[in-house]
């Protein structure tokens, strides 16, 4: 009918609702809650933060540009106001091209997804999947009406991001903290993603212990927590574990938490007080928390206390995953450790790397005795920007032989598994295979030690690693990165010992950080000089 040949022809011409709100996208913000220079979309800038800028260095931002008809938002600087100030306008900007997507119909390629990591468990299932000429992405649905895709609330988050507050269905997820004082105060919301430690005093009164809601389990639990921001999906929050201090520092894991111990007055003591609360929020990859839960330290107070310190603690897991120590986000730390790791054999393709067991670069680590047979398998981590040497000391015999020997001495330098890559960054991930550096190994023969023995042999003396990294990023907030690690094992030839003769020989590692970070560059040019001769008279009348 006409009528609905009319309407879809309508639909068609109707420019769809943005999925995405230009607004609130700005690609130069750096900083993590500070301000960025000349980045006049930066949400943590002020009103007299622009007025120091000179330029916008991002004047427009826009969304895909491959699409019809998008909103765009121009940033700019009023100069001759005083003081200077920013200028926001949000347009509609229309694309010249014919070939332009006026819908974003497939709903999988709005948000990113982790791609699921191929290994020797399920790699024949991946095969039988893409192994063919042609496959089936397979997406939920293909939605063709824009008005049924763009709902009126399209702009609003449908899930957490980097730094929102943890919302729950009063408010928001309560994690105390000192704010001008040292005392706490309970105004401080808790941040998607952000692991927080913080520490402050709470003043108390063991009449009122009972009465005093920060002392109470429930004031930390009794609100349950939103899936996701403005929804009515609740997650409740359990608790854990209980352990309980005495007065005296002794701490005891209480062996069952189902039961709520709430604060009360027994023989001039408040016994059951909070004294520290560590949340464990669980997450998927599409920002949603999906677990909620929470510790307790609990404690006696005495009568003439007048005031406690109480620690709260927030860290995030992504669910289906196993929690790895970072070394720096996303740079490295210094004294944190080196995180490293290998390509295990038999693997189809360079996809992933799994860590080693602790995750680190380790070297040798010295013993009193200086015995390295007796030093065989401990290990000390490699911490960034620290130079470390240890070594031991080998006494060989005649009734030695050279291979096992060699072997064990290699045990020693390099340990059981010594890792084949080095992540580049703090927190690099196991499946980007860019930000993992392949460590270099060289091997340098010395001269013989001995002159006296009949023949001869091999053996690793030590090992030398060569850690070389740059200053990586903004100049304000540079970013440690390793860009090449270099071990070399020097070995030396020792022949034969004589019946009853024996040879002490030293066994060394060592490590070395090499800065090869470029000199900045000055963001002025020098004026030249001119060189003329002014008439005499020409400052007249003043010297």
């Amino acid at each position: 009918p006409s009528d609905t040949r009319d309407a879809a022809q309508a639909r068609v011409r109707r420019a769809p609702a943005p999925v995405t709100d230009v607004a609130r996208l700005c690609v130069c913000d750096l900083l993590v809650a500070q301000c960025d220079v000349n980045c006049c979309c930066d949400p943590d800038c002020s009103a007299e933060d622009f007025s120091l800028f000179t330029t916008c260095s991002v004047p427009v931002v826009t969304g895909d540009s491959q699409l019809c008809s998008q909103k765009a938002a121009v940033y700019s600087l009023d100069v001759e106001a005083n003081p200077p100030e920013r200028i926001f306008k949000l347009i509609d900007q229309v694309n010249p091209s014919i070939f332009c997507i006026h819908a974003t119909n497939y709903e999988q390629a709005l948000y990113l997804k982790s791609p699921e990591i191929p290994t020797p468990e399920n790699f024949d299932q991946f095969i039988d999947k893409y192994g063919g000429a042609t496959f089936s992405a397979e997406p939920d649905s293909w939605n063709l009406d824009t008005d049924a895709q763009n709902p009126p609330d399209a702009n609003e988050t449908s899930r957490y991001e980097y730094g929102l507050p943890v919302q729950t269905e009063d408010a928001f997820l309560r994690l105390p903290s000192p704010v001008v004082s040292s005392w706490c105060s309970d105004a401080n919301p808790a941040g998607f993603l952000v692991n927080q430690a913080t520490k402050c005093i709470r003043a108390v009164s063991v009449e009122k212990c009972d009465s005093i809601q920060a002392l109470s389990m429930l004031f930390y639990i009794n609100s349950s927590i939103l899936a996701v921001p403005k929804s009515s999906q609740m997650v409740n929050i359990t608790v854990q574990s209980i352990v309980v201090q005495s007065l005296d520092g002794m701490r005891t894991l209480l062996s069952s938490s189902d039961v709520l111990r709430l604060p009360m007055v027994l023989d001039e003591l408040c016994i059951n007080a909070v004294l520290g609360v560590n949340y464990h929020i669980t997450h998927t990859d599409t920002g949603e928390i999906i677990e909620a839960a929470a510790a307790f330290v609990l404690g006696a107070i005495s009568k003439e206390t007048l005031s406690i310190e109480q620690s709260f603690e927030i860290s995030f897991t992504q669910e289906n995953t196993q929690p790895v120590p970072l070394s720096g986000n996303p740079g490295y730390v210094v004294g944190l450790p080196v995180r490293a790791g290998f390509q295990p054999q038999g693997y189809p393709f360079p996809a992933a790397f799994l860590s080693n067991k602790h995750s680190q670069l380790t070297i040798l680590h010295s013993t009193s005795t200086q015995d390295c047979l007796a030093a065989q398998g401990a290990r000390a981590p490699v911490l960034f920007g620290y130079n470390m040497i240890s070594g031991c000391k080998l006494r060989i015999t005649a009734a030695m032989k050279c291979q096992p020997l060699a072997q064990t001495l290699l045990d020693v330098l390099k340990g059981q598994s010594f890792p084949e890559y080095v992540a580049s960054f703090g927190n690099s991930q196991v499946q980007d295979v860019l930000d993992w550096v392949p460590i270099t190994q060289l091997l340098i023969s010395e001269q013989m030690i001995s002159h006296t023995l009949q023949s001869s042999c091999q053996i690793p003396v030590s090992l030398g690693i060569e850690v070389k990294w740059t200053k990586y990023g903004s100049l304000v907030n540079p970013q440690a990165r390793i860009v090449n690690v270099t071990a070399t094992i020097t070995t030396t030839t020792l022949k034969q010992l004589r019946s009853g003769r024996e040879r002490i020989i030293p066994v060394m590692s060592s490590v070395v950080f090499t800065d090869i970070s470029s000199p900045a560059e000055p963001s002025y040019k020098a004026w030249p000089t001119i060189d003329i001769k002014l008439p005499f008279d020409f400052f007249y009348p003043f010297v």
